[in-house]
Protein backbone atom coordinates (compact mmCIF):
# COMPACT_ATOMS: atom_id res chain seq x y z
CA UNK A 1 0.00 0.00 0.00
CA UNK A 2 1.59 3.22 -1.40
CA UNK A 3 1.08 6.53 0.31
CA UNK A 4 -1.61 7.77 -2.09
CA UNK A 5 -3.39 4.90 -0.68
CA UNK A 6 -3.36 5.97 2.48
CA UNK A 7 -4.13 9.56 1.93
CA UNK A 8 -7.20 8.51 -0.33
CA UNK A 9 -9.08 7.66 2.15
CA UNK A 10 -9.97 7.05 6.35
CA UNK A 11 -6.98 3.48 7.02
CA UNK A 12 -8.07 3.98 10.96
CA UNK A 13 -11.83 3.48 9.86
CA UNK A 14 -10.32 0.77 7.37
CA UNK A 15 -8.52 -0.80 10.11
CA UNK A 16 -11.12 -0.96 12.44
CA UNK A 17 -14.00 -2.02 10.09
CA UNK A 18 -11.71 -4.96 9.14
CA UNK A 19 -11.29 -6.13 13.16
CA UNK A 20 -14.88 -5.70 13.91
CA UNK A 21 -15.82 -7.77 10.59
CA UNK A 22 -13.38 -10.60 11.58
CA UNK A 23 -14.27 -10.85 14.92
CA UNK A 24 -18.25 -10.52 14.24
CA UNK A 25 -17.40 -13.24 11.37
CA UNK A 26 -15.90 -15.40 14.33
CA UNK A 27 -19.03 -15.13 16.35
CA UNK A 28 -21.22 -15.41 13.51
CA UNK A 29 -20.00 -19.46 12.69
CA UNK A 30 -19.09 -20.26 16.42
CA UNK A 31 -21.84 -22.82 16.40
CA UNK A 32 -20.03 -24.79 12.97
CA UNK A 33 -16.88 -25.84 14.73
CA UNK A 34 -18.51 -26.92 18.30
CA UNK A 35 -21.42 -28.43 16.44
CA UNK A 36 -20.01 -31.67 16.98
CA UNK A 37 -19.73 -31.40 20.33
CA UNK A 38 -22.96 -30.08 20.62
CA UNK A 39 -24.79 -32.32 18.59
CA UNK A 40 -23.53 -35.05 20.85
CA UNK A 41 -24.54 -33.67 24.18
CA UNK A 42 -28.45 -32.59 22.87
CA UNK A 43 -28.27 -35.89 20.35
CA UNK A 44 -29.19 -34.24 17.16
CA UNK A 45 -30.09 -35.95 13.79
CA UNK A 46 -28.10 -35.20 10.47
CA UNK A 47 -30.50 -32.72 9.69
CA UNK A 48 -30.96 -30.96 12.83
CA UNK A 49 -26.91 -30.66 12.83
CA UNK A 50 -27.29 -28.82 9.85
CA UNK A 51 -29.82 -26.63 10.56
CA UNK A 52 -28.13 -25.67 13.69
CA UNK A 53 -24.73 -23.84 11.88
CA UNK A 54 -27.39 -23.03 9.21
CA UNK A 55 -29.39 -20.87 11.15
CA UNK A 56 -26.89 -17.95 11.95
CA UNK A 57 -26.07 -17.62 7.90
CA UNK A 58 -29.92 -17.53 7.37
CA UNK A 59 -30.57 -14.51 10.30
CA UNK A 60 -27.33 -13.17 9.37
CA UNK A 61 -29.02 -12.88 5.73
CA UNK A 62 -31.83 -11.17 6.39
CA UNK A 63 -30.34 -8.69 8.75
CA UNK A 64 -27.92 -7.49 6.64
CA UNK A 65 -30.95 -5.83 5.14
CA UNK A 66 -32.39 -4.54 8.29
CA UNK A 67 -28.63 -3.31 8.84
CA UNK A 68 -28.64 -1.58 5.25
CA UNK A 69 -32.09 0.33 6.47
CA UNK A 70 -30.87 1.57 9.88
CA UNK A 71 -27.93 2.75 8.39
CA UNK A 72 -29.25 5.03 6.16
CA UNK A 73 -31.27 6.42 9.09
CA UNK A 74 -28.72 6.47 11.57
CA UNK A 75 -25.26 6.14 9.52
CA UNK A 76 -23.05 3.36 10.25
CA UNK A 77 -21.10 4.11 13.24
CA UNK A 78 -24.24 3.88 15.05
CA UNK A 79 -25.91 0.76 13.86
CA UNK A 80 -22.69 -1.26 14.12
CA UNK A 81 -22.13 -0.59 17.82
CA UNK A 82 -25.88 -1.52 18.36
CA UNK A 83 -25.82 -4.58 17.17
CA UNK A 84 -22.14 -5.41 18.73
CA UNK A 85 -23.97 -5.04 21.78
CA UNK A 86 -26.58 -7.41 21.26
CA UNK A 87 -23.92 -10.15 20.45
CA UNK A 88 -22.10 -9.70 23.55
CA UNK A 89 -25.40 -9.69 25.59
CA UNK A 90 -26.78 -13.01 23.90
CA UNK A 91 -23.22 -14.63 24.16
CA UNK A 92 -23.20 -13.59 27.68
CA UNK A 93 -26.87 -15.18 28.47
CA UNK A 94 -26.08 -18.16 26.63
CA UNK A 95 -22.87 -18.77 28.85
CA UNK A 96 -24.89 -18.18 32.06
CA UNK A 97 -28.32 -20.13 31.37
CA UNK A 98 -26.91 -22.56 29.09
CA UNK A 99 -28.44 -24.32 26.20
CA UNK A 100 -30.51 -27.48 26.81
CA UNK A 101 -32.32 -27.87 24.22
CA UNK A 102 -32.61 -27.59 19.83
CA UNK A 103 -34.76 -24.46 19.99
CA UNK A 104 -32.59 -22.66 22.28
CA UNK A 105 -29.35 -23.86 20.38
CA UNK A 106 -31.41 -21.84 17.29
CA UNK A 107 -32.39 -19.20 19.50
CA UNK A 108 -28.30 -18.38 20.13
CA UNK A 109 -28.11 -19.27 16.21
CA UNK A 110 -30.46 -16.44 15.30
CA UNK A 111 -28.48 -13.30 17.54
CA UNK A 112 -25.33 -15.17 16.19
CA UNK A 113 -27.13 -14.05 12.85
CA UNK A 114 -26.72 -10.19 14.21
CA UNK A 115 -22.80 -10.64 13.89
CA UNK A 116 -23.21 -12.18 10.62
CA UNK A 117 -25.12 -8.54 9.51
CA UNK A 118 -22.02 -6.69 10.37
CA UNK A 119 -20.93 -7.54 6.83
CA UNK A 120 -23.47 -4.96 6.20
CA UNK A 121 -22.12 -2.30 8.53
CA UNK A 122 -18.26 -2.90 7.98
CA UNK A 123 -18.35 -2.54 3.68
CA UNK A 124 -20.43 0.54 3.41
CA UNK A 125 -18.60 2.41 5.80
CA UNK A 126 -15.37 2.05 4.26
CA UNK A 127 -16.36 1.85 0.66
CA UNK A 128 -17.83 5.49 0.93
CA UNK A 129 -14.09 6.75 2.19
CA UNK A 130 -12.52 5.95 -0.80
CA UNK A 131 -12.51 6.41 -4.52
CA UNK A 132 -14.14 4.09 -6.86
CA UNK A 133 -10.83 2.89 -8.64
CA UNK A 134 -9.86 1.40 -5.10
CA UNK A 135 -12.93 0.02 -4.66
CA UNK A 136 -11.65 -3.56 -5.20
CA UNK A 137 -8.51 -3.40 -2.88
CA UNK A 138 -10.31 -1.30 0.01
CA UNK A 139 -13.80 -3.76 -0.21
CA UNK A 140 -11.64 -6.45 -0.84
CA UNK A 141 -9.23 -5.49 2.79
CA UNK A 142 -12.30 -5.15 4.55
CA UNK A 143 -14.36 -8.27 3.50
CA UNK A 144 -11.24 -9.89 4.13
CA UNK A 145 -12.46 -10.13 7.58
CA UNK A 146 -14.72 -13.43 6.55
CA UNK A 147 -10.32 -14.51 7.86
CA UNK A 148 -12.39 -14.78 11.66
CA UNK A 149 -13.69 -18.28 10.54
CA UNK A 150 -10.22 -19.56 10.32
CA UNK A 151 -9.97 -17.93 13.94
CA UNK A 152 -13.24 -20.10 14.96
CA UNK A 153 -12.25 -23.11 12.79
CA UNK A 154 -8.83 -23.36 15.02
CA UNK A 155 -9.17 -22.77 18.32
CA UNK A 156 -13.22 -23.34 19.17
CA UNK A 157 -12.80 -27.09 19.44
CA UNK A 158 -9.64 -27.64 21.44
CA UNK A 159 -10.87 -24.35 23.48
CA UNK A 160 -14.29 -26.84 24.13
CA UNK A 161 -12.61 -29.73 25.26
CA UNK A 162 -10.43 -28.08 27.50
CA UNK A 163 -13.17 -25.50 29.38
CA UNK A 164 -16.34 -27.05 28.20
CA UNK A 165 -18.53 -25.41 24.82
CA UNK A 166 -20.92 -23.14 26.99
CA UNK A 167 -18.01 -21.84 28.70
CA UNK A 168 -16.65 -21.28 24.74
CA UNK A 169 -19.64 -19.15 24.38
CA UNK A 170 -19.08 -17.30 27.53
CA UNK A 171 -15.37 -16.30 26.37
CA UNK A 172 -15.79 -15.43 22.77
CA UNK A 173 -17.69 -12.25 24.22
CA UNK A 174 -14.30 -10.78 25.29
CA UNK A 175 -12.79 -10.19 22.47
CA UNK A 176 -15.62 -8.55 20.69
CA UNK A 177 -15.56 -5.91 24.01
CA UNK A 178 -12.39 -4.88 23.06
CA UNK A 179 -13.22 -4.61 19.52
CA UNK A 180 -16.17 -2.89 20.54
CA UNK A 181 -13.98 -0.10 22.05
CA UNK A 182 -11.77 0.34 19.26
CA UNK A 183 -14.88 0.94 16.93
CA UNK A 184 -16.46 3.45 19.18
CA UNK A 185 -12.27 5.51 19.70
CA UNK A 186 -11.26 4.99 15.75
CA UNK A 187 -14.33 4.21 13.13
CA UNK A 188 -16.06 7.55 11.17
CA UNK A 189 -18.39 7.98 8.99
CA UNK A 190 -17.75 9.29 5.78
CA UNK A 191 -18.67 12.82 4.82
CA UNK A 192 -19.40 11.18 1.56
CA UNK A 193 -22.39 8.91 3.28
CA UNK A 194 -25.10 9.36 0.78
CA UNK A 195 -28.40 10.94 2.48
CA UNK A 196 -30.98 8.73 4.08
CA UNK A 197 -32.90 6.02 2.00
CA UNK A 198 -36.44 4.96 2.44
CA UNK A 199 -38.42 2.29 1.03
CA UNK A 200 -39.20 3.49 -2.30
CA UNK A 201 -35.31 3.66 -2.63
CA UNK A 202 -34.97 -0.40 -2.12
CA UNK A 203 -37.94 -0.67 -4.59
CA UNK A 204 -36.08 1.37 -6.94
CA UNK A 205 -33.05 -1.20 -7.09
CA UNK A 206 -34.97 -3.89 -6.94
CA UNK A 207 -36.51 -2.95 -10.22
CA UNK A 208 -33.43 -2.94 -11.76
CA UNK A 209 -32.08 -6.48 -13.57
CA UNK A 210 -28.62 -5.90 -12.45
CA UNK A 211 -29.23 -5.65 -8.77
CA UNK A 212 -30.60 -9.35 -9.39
CA UNK A 213 -27.51 -10.16 -11.04
CA UNK A 214 -25.25 -8.71 -8.52
CA UNK A 215 -27.45 -10.56 -5.61
CA UNK A 216 -27.31 -14.23 -7.25
CA UNK A 217 -23.61 -13.82 -7.93
CA UNK A 218 -22.64 -13.41 -4.63
CA UNK A 219 -25.50 -16.18 -3.34
CA UNK A 220 -23.00 -18.40 -4.86
CA UNK A 221 -19.53 -16.73 -4.21
CA UNK A 222 -20.22 -15.83 -0.53
CA UNK A 223 -22.66 -18.45 0.04
CA UNK A 224 -20.77 -21.26 -1.02
CA UNK A 225 -17.80 -19.97 1.36
CA UNK A 226 -20.31 -19.41 4.18
CA UNK A 227 -21.84 -22.51 3.97
CA UNK A 228 -19.08 -25.04 3.43
CA UNK A 229 -17.40 -22.73 6.32
CA UNK A 230 -20.18 -23.65 8.74
CA UNK A 231 -20.70 -27.26 7.54
CA UNK A 232 -17.12 -28.56 6.72
CA UNK A 233 -16.91 -30.04 10.29
CA UNK A 234 -19.55 -32.22 10.26
CA UNK A 235 -18.87 -32.86 6.78
CA UNK A 236 -15.26 -34.02 7.58
CA UNK A 237 -16.02 -35.63 11.34
CA UNK A 238 -19.30 -37.73 9.65
CA UNK A 239 -17.73 -38.72 6.31
CA UNK A 240 -14.21 -39.63 7.28
CA UNK A 241 -14.31 -39.87 11.09
CA UNK A 242 -12.58 -37.26 12.08
CA UNK A 243 -12.25 -35.97 15.88
CA UNK A 244 -14.11 -32.65 16.51
CA UNK A 245 -10.89 -31.37 16.76
CA UNK A 246 -8.94 -32.28 13.50
CA UNK A 247 -12.21 -31.48 11.66
CA UNK A 248 -11.96 -27.98 12.77
CA UNK A 249 -8.26 -27.92 11.60
CA UNK A 250 -9.15 -29.47 8.23
CA UNK A 251 -11.89 -26.60 7.73
CA UNK A 252 -9.66 -23.60 9.08
CA UNK A 253 -7.52 -24.72 6.18
CA UNK A 254 -9.98 -24.66 3.97
CA UNK A 255 -11.54 -21.21 5.02
CA UNK A 256 -7.98 -19.84 5.49
CA UNK A 257 -6.89 -19.46 1.51
CA UNK A 258 -10.31 -18.31 0.92
CA UNK A 259 -10.41 -15.53 3.33
CA UNK A 260 -7.11 -14.02 2.92
CA UNK A 261 -7.83 -14.13 -0.77
CA UNK A 262 -10.39 -11.91 -0.90
CA UNK A 263 -8.26 -9.04 -1.31
CA UNK A 264 -6.65 -10.65 -3.84
CA UNK A 265 -9.77 -11.02 -5.75
CA UNK A 266 -10.68 -7.18 -5.40
CA UNK A 267 -7.51 -6.16 -6.66
CA UNK A 268 -7.68 -9.09 -9.80
CA UNK A 269 -11.20 -7.42 -10.68
CA UNK A 270 -9.64 -3.68 -10.72
CA UNK A 271 -7.14 -5.22 -13.24
CA UNK A 272 -8.93 -7.34 -15.66
CA UNK A 273 -12.27 -6.11 -14.51
CA UNK A 274 -15.07 -8.24 -12.12
CA UNK A 275 -16.90 -9.94 -14.48
CA UNK A 276 -14.23 -11.53 -16.33
CA UNK A 277 -12.57 -12.70 -13.07
CA UNK A 278 -15.96 -14.29 -11.74
CA UNK A 279 -16.04 -16.06 -14.74
CA UNK A 280 -12.78 -17.78 -13.97
CA UNK A 281 -14.07 -18.26 -10.68
CA UNK A 282 -17.40 -19.88 -10.87
CA UNK A 283 -16.02 -22.43 -14.18
CA UNK A 284 -13.06 -24.13 -11.37
CA UNK A 285 -15.66 -23.94 -8.55
CA UNK A 286 -17.70 -26.00 -10.71
CA UNK A 287 -15.33 -28.27 -11.54
CA UNK A 288 -13.42 -28.85 -7.66
CA UNK A 289 -17.46 -29.80 -6.65
CA UNK A 290 -17.77 -31.92 -9.60
CA UNK A 291 -14.51 -33.57 -8.80
CA UNK A 292 -15.84 -34.02 -4.45
CA UNK A 293 -19.14 -35.46 -5.91
CA UNK A 294 -18.10 -37.92 -8.11
CA UNK A 295 -14.48 -39.08 -7.28
CA UNK A 296 -15.05 -39.61 -3.54
CA UNK A 297 -11.64 -38.81 -2.78
CA UNK A 298 -9.97 -39.77 0.76
CA UNK A 299 -10.03 -37.50 3.29
CA UNK A 300 -6.44 -35.04 2.16
CA UNK A 301 -7.62 -35.30 -1.47
CA UNK A 302 -11.23 -34.00 -0.61
CA UNK A 303 -9.21 -31.70 1.38
CA UNK A 304 -7.51 -30.35 -1.01
CA UNK A 305 -10.26 -29.84 -3.63
CA UNK A 306 -12.14 -28.25 -1.15
CA UNK A 307 -9.55 -25.72 -0.42
CA UNK A 308 -9.16 -24.99 -3.92
CA UNK A 309 -12.86 -24.00 -4.05
CA UNK A 310 -12.80 -21.94 -1.02
CA UNK A 311 -9.65 -20.04 -2.70
CA UNK A 312 -11.58 -19.51 -5.77
CA UNK A 313 -14.96 -18.55 -3.84
CA UNK A 314 -13.35 -16.40 -1.38
CA UNK A 315 -11.78 -14.15 -5.21
CA UNK A 316 -15.20 -14.24 -6.47
CA UNK A 317 -16.31 -12.53 -2.68
CA UNK A 318 -13.66 -9.67 -3.31
CA UNK A 319 -14.53 -9.39 -7.06
CA UNK A 320 -18.64 -9.18 -6.61
CA UNK A 321 -17.72 -6.19 -4.72
CA UNK A 322 -15.46 -4.50 -7.25
CA UNK A 323 -18.78 -4.68 -9.45
CA UNK A 324 -21.06 -3.16 -6.62
CA UNK A 325 -19.72 0.16 -5.93
CA UNK A 326 -19.17 0.85 -9.84
CA UNK A 327 -22.42 -0.08 -11.15
CA UNK A 328 -24.37 1.56 -8.20
CA UNK A 329 -21.95 3.87 -6.63
CA UNK A 330 -25.06 5.95 -5.15
CA UNK A 331 -26.65 3.16 -3.83
CA UNK A 332 -23.61 1.03 -1.77
CA UNK A 333 -25.25 0.62 1.30
CA UNK A 334 -28.68 -0.25 -0.27
CA UNK A 335 -27.37 -3.33 -2.57
CA UNK A 336 -24.62 -4.23 0.52
CA UNK A 337 -27.53 -5.13 2.19
CA UNK A 338 -29.08 -6.54 -0.16
CA UNK A 339 -26.17 -7.90 -2.04
CA UNK A 340 -25.28 -9.72 1.26
CA UNK A 341 -28.54 -11.00 2.29
CA UNK A 342 -28.26 -13.11 -0.64
CA UNK A 343 -24.99 -14.32 -0.04
CA UNK A 344 -26.07 -15.38 3.30
CA UNK A 345 -29.21 -17.42 1.74
CA UNK A 346 -26.83 -18.78 -0.41
CA UNK A 347 -24.79 -20.15 2.87
CA UNK A 348 -28.14 -21.49 4.66
CA UNK A 349 -29.75 -23.24 1.76
CA UNK A 350 -25.90 -24.98 1.01
CA UNK A 351 -25.38 -25.98 5.01
CA UNK A 352 -28.86 -27.42 5.40
CA UNK A 353 -28.91 -28.77 1.78
CA UNK A 354 -25.92 -30.84 2.87
CA UNK A 355 -27.66 -31.91 5.66
CA UNK A 356 -30.98 -32.84 4.35
CA UNK A 357 -29.06 -34.54 1.53
CA UNK A 358 -26.96 -37.02 4.21
CA UNK A 359 -30.41 -37.36 6.17
CA UNK A 360 -32.13 -38.99 3.48
CA UNK A 361 -29.62 -40.22 0.73
CA UNK A 362 -26.82 -41.37 3.36
CA UNK A 363 -24.38 -39.02 1.47
CA UNK A 364 -23.41 -35.64 0.06
CA UNK A 365 -23.59 -36.07 -3.60
CA UNK A 366 -26.65 -34.65 -4.24
CA UNK A 367 -26.06 -31.07 -2.30
CA UNK A 368 -22.29 -30.77 -3.35
CA UNK A 369 -23.95 -31.70 -7.25
CA UNK A 370 -26.82 -29.25 -6.95
CA UNK A 371 -24.43 -26.12 -6.01
CA UNK A 372 -21.84 -27.63 -8.72
CA UNK A 373 -24.56 -26.89 -10.85
CA UNK A 374 -25.28 -23.47 -9.83
CA UNK A 375 -22.05 -22.58 -10.03
CA UNK A 376 -22.34 -23.56 -13.60
CA UNK A 377 -25.40 -21.18 -13.63
CA UNK A 378 -23.73 -18.14 -12.49
CA UNK A 379 -20.88 -18.64 -14.81
CA UNK A 380 -23.64 -18.48 -17.81
CA UNK A 381 -25.30 -15.50 -16.26
CA UNK A 382 -21.47 -13.42 -15.91
CA UNK A 383 -21.54 -14.30 -20.20
CA UNK A 384 -24.70 -12.65 -20.16
CA UNK A 385 -23.93 -9.26 -18.63
CA UNK A 386 -20.56 -8.66 -19.28
CA UNK A 387 -20.31 -6.91 -22.74
CA UNK A 388 -23.44 -4.90 -21.18
CA UNK A 389 -21.48 -4.17 -18.24
CA UNK A 390 -18.48 -3.34 -20.26
CA UNK A 391 -19.30 -1.20 -22.39
CA UNK A 392 -21.29 1.19 -19.63
CA UNK A 393 -18.17 1.13 -17.38
CA UNK A 394 -15.63 2.09 -20.01
CA UNK A 395 -17.62 5.44 -20.33
CA UNK A 396 -15.63 6.06 -17.03
CA UNK A 397 -12.66 4.52 -17.41
CA UNK A 398 -13.18 1.44 -14.73
CA UNK A 399 -12.71 -1.83 -15.39
CA UNK A 400 -15.82 -4.13 -15.05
Amino acid sequence: MSKAFFKAGHFPTLAVCFLYFDLSFAVWVLLAPLAVLIANDLHLQPDQKGLMVATPVLAGALLRVLNGVLIGQWKARRVGIAMQLVVIVGLLLAWWLGLHSFGQVLTLGIVLGVAGASFAIALPMVSYWYPPERQGVVLGLAGAGNSGTVFAALFAPALALAIGWRNTLGLAALPLLVVLLAFVLFARDSPNSPPPKTLADYRRVLRTADAWWLMFFYGISFGGFVGLSSFLPIYFNDQYGLSAVTAGYFTAGCVFVGSFVRPLGGALADHIGGTRALSMVYAFVALMLAIITFSHQPAFGALAALALAMTALGMGNGAVFQLVPQRFRGDVGLLTGLVGMTGGVGGFCLAAGLGYARQFTGNYDYGFGTFALLALLAWGGIASVRLRWRGAAALSGVRV
